[in-house]
């Protein structure tokens, strides 16, 4: 993705829909320019376009969050992606972050295998040139395009992955990081037991976010990817709890 069309996922996501004549001369290029660059953003999932306008949907997917923020999850993936090694089998868990991730694992690490509970992912990076995926099986949420419960459980039981790579919506000291919704936060909880590693993908706004509902405790996360603007405080908690945290730049550098 170019500058350009990272500028033009951050207005979008800014003000959810937008008129493309009038996104045109924000970038200062041509209609015809401005139509390519929504063509491949549209063909990645990230937004959508109806009768001249570019917009991105309300909900609680991972392709609709995916625009949000997406130059920082990008290198918070691309940070977890580096270590990440050829023939490690990884797990991951539903969250744009996460979805970047395994586009980002699909993509660059050739023997690479990637088992999820997000239908998603699976979808998200089906056509990459990379990577086997493990789908489990579940109760299909159709909000988040998540399978979760019992099933998801038993599933995950026939696989001890290196890595399961984890976001959440939310912090507490109290609590640990948290979700919002009962069923995510529930099996995600119960696959970080089949584990060897589990890692966590959390950009700084979230520690601002309280939850309803505990994804992991502090003890259960080894390592989180997060970016500069964590506050010392948290970061101070955190590593007192024996976390190891890689921290990103924040903002792109010029």
């Amino acid at each position: 993705m170019n500058n350009r069309q990272s500028k033009i996922l951050e207005v979008i996501a800014t003000q959810q829909r937008i008129e493309v004549t009038d996104l045109a001369k924000r970038m200062d290029v041509s209609p015809v320019t401005i139509r390519k660059d929504l063509d491949q953003l549209e063909r990645r999932g990230l937004i959508h376009r109806e009768h001249g306008f570019a917009y991105i949907e309300n909900g609680v997917s991972d392709g609709t969050q995916l625009a949000y923020n997406y130059d920082l999850k990008c290198r918070i993936a691309k940070a977890a992606a580096a270590n990440v090694e050829e023939n490690e089998t990884v797990m991951i868990g539903c969250g744009s972050c996460c979805a970047i991730l395994a586009e980002e694992l699909a993509h660059t690490k050739k023997d690479i295998t990637i088992i999820t509970n997000s239908v998603f992912i699976a979808s998200y990076i089906n056509q990459a040139p990379y990577g086997k995926i493990i789908l489990l099986g579940g109760y299909y949420q159709r909000n988040s395009q998540v399978l979760v419960g019992p099933i998801a459980h038993t599933n995950s039981q026939m696989f001890s992955p290196n890595k399961f790579f984890i976001s959440a919506t939310g912090f507490s000291e109290m609590f640990g990081f948290t979700e919002d919704d009962y069923l995510i936060a529930e099996t995600t909880h119960e696959l970080t037991k089949q584990a060897q590693q589990v890692v966590m993908l959390f950009d700084s706004d979230k520690f601002s976010n309280n939850g309803v509902v505990k994804v992991a405790s502090l003890e259960d996360i080894n390592v989180m990817y997060t970016d500069d603007r964590i506050p010392p405080e948290k970061e101070a908690y955190l590593c007192h709890n024996n976390i190891l945290i890689y921290k990103v730049p924040a903002s792109k550098a010029i």
